[in-house]
């Protein structure tokens, strides 16, 4: 398995190296990404591959069901690399639909670390079930929450200190969020973007 990999690298990296000359020298030479990407560690949504970015346009973290909890000192420290060093100028969280993150949050908790992981996925789920009562299905169920949980790691990452004093110095940063579609391979705006009006009281005092 991993000798066919470093087949597949070797492959790929001559057919770059034969395509376009130059590509390794100019993307060793400098990291400027425009976006930052928030997504799920889900294999079959790689970030600049569904965007169609070069993988130096895009800095990514992905961690399962692309969640924003206020104490992943993961999630934050790229954050604020991404906002401070790397200064992009949007912030994108991505979410799919047909997330085994969402569907395990839908059901039966089995007693594991990842229960604790997705809590804020059910939280949502009660706190919408009224409307998610009202889908056709469950899959479409299970996409819905998964919209919902872009929506709320849109707010989220909004709240944190990061941006709240970013926005406060003037940067013009934007976070948006995106749905992606496994079965068309397109992603969707859920129009929920915040920007630098976004300022709370705490963050002005």
């Amino acid at each position: 398995m991993l000798s066919d990999l470093l087949q597949r690298n070797q492959a790929w990296s001559a057919k770059r190296k034969s395509d376009e000359p130059d590509y390794f020298s100019r993307l060793s030479a400098l990291q400027d990404p425009e976006f930052f990407w928030i997504g799920c560690s889900d294999s079959r949504v790689p970030a600049n591959v569904v965007a169609g970015l070069d993988p130096g346009e895009v800095f990514v973290h992905r961690n399962v069901a692309n969640l924003i909890h206020s104490a992943d000192m993961n999630m934050l420290s790229a954050l604020e690399f991404a906002v401070h060093a790397l200064d992009v100028r949007e912030i994108i969280v991505c979410g799919h639909c047909g997330c085994g993150g969402v569907k395990a949050a839908t059901e039966e908790m089995s007693q594991t670390l990842a229960d604790h992981w997705l809590e804020p996925i059910r939280r949502l789920a009660r706190i919408n079930a009224a409307e998610l009562a009202q889908a056709a299905d469950p899959e479409a169920r299970r996409d819905r929450l998964a919209e919902l949980n872009v929506i709320e790691g849109v707010r989220r990452v909004a709240e944190t200190p990061i941006l709240q004093r970013a926005w406060q110095d003037g940067n013009r940063v934007k976070i948006h969020g995106l749905i992606y579609g496994l079965k068309d391979g397109l992603l969707r705006d859920l129009g929920c973007t915040i920007g630098p009006s976004h300022i709370s009281e705490t963050a002005d005092a």
